[in-house]
């Protein structure tokens, strides 16, 4: 573990002010689980039924990994952060957390998808976007006569970060395959534009 990344050098809100902010978007009315929704669509229709063991990289406070439990998954959360995933714990403790850095991750088993929610792609440190990919991907089941296992991802595109060429390069190089593309965690098409949501496959 490395102990350095884009997101510890910011001055964003961690722990439970983190949190505070989607409690008070949920009491407002709003869908706070777009990704686990879309997370649960692609794993039942890719995947068939069945209790799927779900890695949620960079989970923070663990709003999407919880989300996902209560929807029936086998859950694994995993952050750098350990005061986010203090904050995770205590939520769930019932719950499998781990502190690690994406670039280096050796869980010693595989999962059936990974989630990468809440901009991890563009937050990890520069320079390790392709042995985050690496390293998820190696956690992925192996494909079998339906597919592989699949990695969802949804950040900012910017071409100062992380571009979607550039993306898609990296996980062409990891042994992924890009299965489908979209412009939210609610599948509206991807025609260009700022965020993108893609979902891989391991080959």
């Amino acid at each position: 573990m490395t102990g350095a990344s884009r997101w510890t050098s910011t001055d964003a809100p961690r722990g439970d002010a983190y949190d505070a902010r989607w409690q008070q978007l949920a009491a407002s009315g709003a869908d706070v689980h777009g990704e686990a929704a879309l997370v649960e669509r692609l794993v039942r229709d890719h995947l068939g039924p069945g209790r799927h063991v779900i890695l949620d990289a960079g989970c923070g406070t663990g709003r999407v990994a919880i989300e996902l439990a209560a929807r029936g998954f086998a859950v694994i959360g995993v952050d750098l952060d350990a005061g986010m995933l203090g904050v995770a714990r205590r939520k769930a403790p019932e719950l499998a957390w781990e502190t690690g850095d994406l670039a280096t991750l050796d869980l010693g088993r595989t999962v059936d998808a990974i989630v990468l929610a809440g901009n991890v792609m563009i937050f990890v440190a520069p320079g390790t976007e392709g042995a985050v990919l690496e390293r998820l991907a190696a956690h992925l089941e192996a494909a079998s006569a339906g597919g592989g296992g699949l990695l969802i991802a949804g950040f900012q595109v910017r071409a100062d970060r992380l571009a979607l060429d550039d993306y898609d390069r990296l996980a062409a190089d990891a042994g992924l395959v890009l299965v489908d593309r979209y412009a939210t965690w609610d599948r509206a098409p991807y025609t260009g534009g700022d965020y993108a949501v893609s979902v891989h496959r391991r080959a």
